[in-house]
């Protein structure tokens, strides 16, 4: 395995990178390498969205971001604004200068007014339609309708049937962003059909992933007690829409063929769904397992798993299982970070998990059929040489994502944002003085 660890690093290179940009992304290699000189003077730039230690994907996302744009750039020109759920109230770092109340709305106009007054060159929008308050998250138009800078909008949810309420924010959100970041082809083509967004108003930009060497999953399964184990797991906050029951399901004729198999779900219960239901659907699961026999195959790590641990605990699995139930997720971080590392998948088709487990980097399976999950799950269990291609076909593809990566191409927009704004600004300026020429000739006549 060493000698496969070191061809794989050594080709992570930077022609790794481009090939892989070209192909993957269909971006041409050499301009991307070369989009983000450091800008001559630093952008002062703030970001919108939740922030750890809040728990949720979002925020989780947005630290990540800060802290590549930070490593990258330096981190005294960014800033965030933090949006708090409910009464919810968290110990943030110094970056976060201000917090929404997600649902009150004169908190948006008050944030605004901070960015207004801030002296920011340009804002950088994390949008979810769940995360801010109004129908459909409508609050957030308050905000940007009020702020005199570019606006840059990343959408993590790009829906293709929208309700009346889902679209009229979309649609004023595409409306006041100089530029919109998604992180699939799919989400482009529907920001297109559905929202008639122009092509060149869109940044394709991947799910950044931490930057982690390809390894034997042996070396990490002694800290959760698997040692001799074949490990499956699933890792993310835990809602009923995420399908772990199916994979619970699956278990048993999973054993017959394979009798060392355990099953790990990690992450807490997801708060929005504990604070209405408590653990219940955790509960739920447990009964599930003890019914099926399989309670002491499946292990539950029933926490908020920090970055640090988040590695080790990815590292550990033989096979990486994200048994979605609905189809129409754009985005899923846990996806791309199992990808960085070099894990073989399986998945069920929604939107993201089609795109990039194409071309043999994963395996499909139908939603909500756990004979399904059994039969893949026995098949790359059965095929050490299979799962092991897939496992690199994975993390090759990946490379482009790396967080470093990610920032640069962060950058790149936020600079050809900031120029289209500063045109725009100088055709308006050119319109008005031909007008005002216009005038005078016409009081001359």
């Amino acid at each position: 395995m060493a000698a496969l660890n070191t061809s794989l690093k050594l080709q992570s290179n930077r022609l790794i990178y481009r090939e892989a940009l070209h192909k993957i992304f269909g971006v041409d290699p050499g301009s991307f390498l070369q989009l983000t000189p450091r800008p001559l003077r630093p952008l002062k730039i703030a970001v919108i969205g939740n922030h750890l230690p809040r728990q949720c994907g979002i925020a989780t996302f947005t630290t990540d971001l800060c802290d590549a744009i930070s490593a990258e750039y330096g981190a005294a020109q960014l800033s965030v604004v933090a949006v708090n759920d409910g009464q919810s109230s968290y110990t943030y770092p110094e970056r976060v200068r201000f917090e929404i109340r997600e649902g009150d709305l004169s908190s948006y106009r008050a944030a605004a007014d901070f960015l207004n007054a801030s002296d920011v060159d340009l804002v950088c929008l994390q949008h979810e339609f769940g995360i801010f308050g109004g129908k459909s998250g409508s609050h957030i138009i308050d905000l940007l309708k009020n702020l005199q800078m570019p606006v840059i909008s990343t959408l993590h949810t790009v829906l293709r049937e929208p309700n009346l309420d889902q679209r009229v924010v979309m649609h004023r959100i595409a409306a006041r962003s100089e530029r919109l970041i998604v992180m699939s082809q799919y989400s482009s083509h529907v920001l297109q059909e559905v929202f008639r967004v122009p092509a060149e108003k869109i940044d394709l930009i991947p799910h950044g992933i931490p930057e982690l060497p390809f390894e034997k999953p042996d070396l990490y399964k002694d800290r959760f007690s698997c040692q001799g184990k074949s490990v499956l797991l699933t890792f993310g906050l835990l809602s009923p829409n995420k399908g772990f029951e199916n994979v619970i399901q699956a278990m048993p004729s999973i054993l017959t063929s394979h009798s060392n198999v355990v099953y790990m779900i990690a992450g807490a219960t997801h708060p929005q769904i504990r604070a209405r239901e408590g653990d219940r659907y955790r509960l739920e699961l447990q009964a599930l397992a003890k019914k099926n026999g399989v309670e002491r195959q499946v292990l539950f790590v029933n926490r908020f798993v920090a970055p640090e641990e988040m590695a080790a605990l990815v590292g550990s699995a033989d096979i990486y299982i994200t048994p979605y139930c609905h189809e129409a997720q754009a985005v899923s971080g846990t996806l791309a970070y199992a990808m960085g590392t070099g894990k073989a998948i399986i998945s069920t088709p929604y939107w993201h998990a089609a795109e990039v487990l194409d071309q043999g980097r994963g395996m499909l399976v139908p939603f909500e059929s756990p004979a399904a999950i059994a039969r893949a799950t026995i098949a790359l269990l059965d095929d050490d040489e299979a799962r092991q291609a897939m496992r690199e076909r994975a993390y090759l593809y990946a490379r482009p994502m790396v967080w470093k990566r990610v920032a640069h191409a962060y950058m790149a927009a936020f600079l050809r944002a900031r120029a289209d704004c500063t045109e725009q600004v100088h055709i308006r300026f050119a319109v008005q003085a031909n007008a005002r020429d216009a005038e005078q000739r016409v009081a001359n006549a």
